[in-house]
């Protein structure tokens, strides 16, 4: 039988002082049954703290017969509903309760035997945490970030076109067509800082999960605004796929395309044009525009027209060929590729074809894939390939309106290059491990991971779900750092900017930026299999609850009602 000591409320007068106090066990009562070995542990706790704090003179006294009041069940200790008991000198404990007349000695002695005969079982302490095998508590953990080697924004599009387009989810594992989340995070924006011209900022948000030690993170990296105006002067080289393939829909989008992109145009602009099907013909060569709409220019566009095979490497490296010869420093030099991204003719080989565009991109040749047709139908795979080997950006454009979103209104966005080959490295607590991340890639090792050039009017976007394997050891103190490393667009010279958080700072912060990333992510992975609608939809719930008209979200929102 486990046995305690009974609670009761003694008053007490010391020193002219009225103490009420509501004890647990004070040794004057006797054990009784109890089982809650916490509780029981808990009196024999109080026992000894108050015989700790007995001070008597031996003068004290109480109540005849009283060890509490009232003896209702003939213990010999009372029931501990007490009266009003005295003492002039007396302090403490036992010693006010005491009748007749005890020194500390003789309560210490009740004390010891009343304890003696309860048979309080001890819990057994509680172990100390387990830890994985694998879970390192002493080295701070470091990981280099990559959202996309290319910043690419083509799987966005494609989903929200097949979706809107009657696609259902019901039955499917995945959408038809590969959907690349990260591409979600490129493709929608983020209102995070502007930097000043030639830097980034830097920019962090935390929420905790219910799971012991899980947070979401999201970094997000700031470019420079930039205005048309502001922007450098263009050498645009177009290469165009005329072959048989492009018939229909397909050829409509590369013409409407390249009208967009010659409405933007500046005077003073050079533009060369190479159109190829099973042979490379060069329209334009460093053609100086007039200005938007070159009278030139919308006349080679509108006489475009499919026919033959599709030798998209010889096309690639004959717009490469031109771009180099009209090659500008003090420009922007890009090379837009233009197709349906079927190479069936020539040199086919998805590395041979990103060599031209590897190579020339060191030179500061930037290039932009640009997928064309029926999201339906499109294969881009072998245009995400290449855009990747080359760090070009691979989009889709099924219609004139995407068409105005890409070239017309983000024009300098897709165009132009604010800072280049941007690392960001991510530092952790000992323990700490990324368990989920929307990007790319990430790797402890930096040369694992390629940087990636960052626009203007545009931010880099890091969402990851973080875990430590040992959350005990987090306080509101650790810290989480951030480093960015990135080079200047012209001069390549390089820059760094360090950012260090504590996690109660982090955590004290409203986190908008990360609840639309989350929204995002959520969305994305609808398409790969990996979420379902009701957790799409309560995401995106609590991302509108923060960002109310937000028109990425409204978007969102009406592709998951479509599903």
């Amino acid at each position: 039988m486990r046995r305690s000591l009974r609670s009761f409320t003694v008053t007490v007068a010391a020193r002219g002082r009225m103490l009420v106090a509501t004890t647990v066990g004070l040794g004057l009562a006797h054990c009784v049954d109890l089982e809650d070995d916490e509780s029981c542990r808990a009196q024999r706790e109080a026992i000894v703290q108050m015989r700790s704090g007995c001070i008597c003179d031996g003068d004290s006294a109480g109540p005849s017969g009283g060890y509490g009041g009232d003896d209702d069940d003939d213990d010999g200790y009372g029931d501990g509903d007490g009266g009003d008991l005295s003492g002039d000198a007396d302090e403490g404990c036992g010693c006010d309760v005491a009748a007749p007349a005890m020194d500390c000695a003789e309560v210490a002695a009740e004390y010891a035997r009343l304890r003696s005969g309860c048979d309080c079982e001890e819990p057994e302490p509680e172990p100390a945490p387990e830890h994985p095998p694998t879970c390192d508590l002493d080295t701070p953990v470091t990981l280099y970030l990559s959202p996309d080697d290319s910043n690419s924004m083509s799987s966005p599009v494609q989903a929200r076109e097949w979706a809107l387009d009657g696609g259902a989810l019901n039955g499917l594992d995945a959408a038809p067509f590969g959907a690349r989340p990260w591409e979600f995070l490129n493709y929608y924006k983020f209102a995070y800082p502007v930097a000043e011209a030639g830097a980034v900022t830097l920019r962090a948000e935390l929420r905790a999960l219910a799971a012991e030690g899980e947070y979401y993170l999201q970094i997000g990296v700031g470019g420079e605004a930039r205005s048309d105006d502001e922007r450098a002067p263009l050498n645009l080289t177009l290469v165009l796929d005329e072959s048989g393939s492009m018939e229909g829909e397909a050829m409509d989008m590369l013409k409407e395309t390249c009208t967009v992109i010659a409405g933007r145009l500046r005077a003073g602009d050079l533009v060369s044009l190479v159109t190829w099907d099973t042979k490379n013909a060069v329209q334009l060569a460093a053609h100086e525009v007039s200005g938007p709409d070159d009278p030139a220019l919308l006349q080679r566009i509108a006489a475009l027209s499919p026919g033959g095979g599709t030798d998209l490497h010889g096309g690639l490296s004959a717009g490469y060929e031109l771009a180099r010869a009209t090659y500008d420093r003090e420009r922007i030099n890009r090379v837009v590729l233009i197709s349906d991204g079927g190479a069936n003719v020539g040199i086919t080989d998805a590395e041979l074809i990103g060599e031209a565009s590897q190579d020339e991109e060191q030179e500061g040749i930037y290039m932009v894939g640009v997928g064309v047709g029926v999201a339906r139908q499109y294969n881009d795979h072998l245009m995400d390939r290449v855009t990747d080997l080359g760090k070009g950006a691979a989009v889709f454009i099924p219609h004139a309106d995407e068409a105005w979103r890409v070239f017309g209104q983000d024009f300098v966005n897709t165009l132009d290059v604010a800072v280049r080959d941007v690392q960001v490295q991510l530092d952790m607590p000992p323990g700490f491990e990324i368990d989920e991340f929307s990007g790319e890639e990430f790797s402890a090792d930096p040369d694992e991971i390629e940087p990636q050039h960052l626009a203007p009017n545009d931010a880099m976007v890091f969402l990851q779900r973080v875990r430590t394997c040992a959350p005990e050891l987090v306080s509101t103190e650790s810290e989480l750092t951030v480093t960015v490393r990135y080079k200047d667009a012209k001069t390549r010279a390089p820059h760094e900017l360090t950012e260090t958080w504590s996690f109660d700072e982090l955590l004290a912060q409203a986190s908008p930026q990360l609840e639309k990333g989350l929204a995002v992510f959520t969305y994305a992975r609808l398409f790969t299999g990996e979420a379902s609608l009701d957790e799409a939809t309560a995401q995106l719930e609590l991302a509108e609850s923060l960002l109310p008209g937000d028109g990425d979200l409204a978007e969102l929102r009406a592709v998951i009602d479509a599903l």
